[in-house]
């Protein structure tokens, strides 16, 4: 397999270079993944925070609390320690998620470092 180059000279593509592209690709789709899960996490830490809050202005014993589709009568103080798990829960995956994040970011980084130094403008590895 041969690609061409901007200059009209070609540059032979390797079974290690396409490794290396096929490489990339699939990282490059994990970061999407990635950021889209990463959003969600955001939005759910945000939703807890909101929770919390409107929890300790209440002054109600007793608060219905949404468990699957159900809600049911929960006493507030349980309340109070659920929510405070599942934000520890939240949390820990975000951060779990930023650092896989870290990690891809930085293998493309060098995947891009090895395949333009090879391909220079024959290959286009950014996102428009």
């Amino acid at each position: 397999m041969q690609q061409a180059g901007a200059s009209g000279s070609e540059v032979e593509v390797t079974w290690e270079d396409q490794q290396n592209i096929n490489k990339f690709g699939r990282l490059n789709n994990r970061l999407h993944e990635l950021e889209d899960e990463i959003k969600i996490a955001k939005e759910t830490n945000e939703n807890l925070e909101d929770a919390s809050s409107e929890l300790i202005l209440t002054d109600e014993d007793i608060v219905r609390f949404q468990i699957g589709e159900v809600f049911a009568h929960v006493p507030k103080d349980e309340v109070e320690n659920r929510i405070e798990q599942m934000k520890e829960v939240t949390e820990k995956n975000l951060e779990k998620l930023t650092e896989e994040k870290e990690s891809i970011v930085s293998q493309m980084a060098e995947l891009k470092k090895v395949l333009y130094g090879k391909f220079k403008d024959s290959i286009n590895l950014e996102e428009d």
